[in-house]
């Protein structure tokens, strides 16, 4: 690549680790971010776009599943702790689906572009991610039981004061944590952290 594009000055080659490079320092102001994301670090490597400064939007290539999962609505099979931690950061749009047949050597899966979109005024901040993200990590591990158990088990509370967190939130302490939107997922975290 660097005797390809030598005499091409807008161009720069840039080798090092995706998870650790300041993408943002090296675009020098506002940019745009384009890849196809390894299977095995796709996870870490949205988190790390959606950190600050974040890209202005983000074309991926990735696996099809991931698609699936970072596009989930509430109570859907694919919706996940994946889907709400990206969606309160971000919207994302399924534009393509890729054929594994469309590379050489063909991979065992089939793949997907999403275009990430950062939100202007996410729902987490930066100081709440990282918490927030291990929130629903344990709220989705715990996904088949009632909103209520969960909120006791996740906080500690007795039933009657995880009762009174819920109804100021006006949900249903029946209700299963996968039926959650991303918004009331955040509504959840901030009262119980209060």
């Amino acid at each position: 690549l660097r005797a390809r594009y030598t005499a091409t000055p807008s161009i720069e080659i840039v080798e090092g680790d995706a998870l650790e490079t300041d993408w943002g320092r090296l675009a020098g102001g506002p940019y745009l971010l384009a890849g196809n994301l390894p299977y095995y670090i796709t996870t870490p490597l949205l988190f790390r776009i959606l950190a600050s400064p974040r890209p202005e939007r983000a074309a991926l290539l990735v696996q099809r599943e991931v698609a699936g999962r970072l596009v989930a609505a509430p109570g859907t099979g694919e919706y996940g702790a994946l889907s709400v931690n990206v969606q309160v950061s971000a919207r994302v749009e399924l534009v393509a689906r890729v054929g594994a047949g469309s590379f050489h050597p063909r991979p065992a899966v089939d793949s997907a572009i999403v275009l990430v979109t950062p939100l202007e005024d996410p729902l987490v901040h930066a100081g709440e991610e990282q918490p927030f993200r291990r929130f629903v990590q344990a709220v989705f591990g715990l996904r088949r039981k009632q909103l209520v158990r969960v909120v006791r088990e996740l906080s500690g509370l007795s039933a009657a004061e995880a009762q009174l967190v819920i109804g100021t939130l006006a949900l249903d302490p029946t209700t299963r944590p996968e039926t959650l939107a991303p918004r009331t997922f955040v509504r959840l975290f901030q009262a119980l952290a209060r």
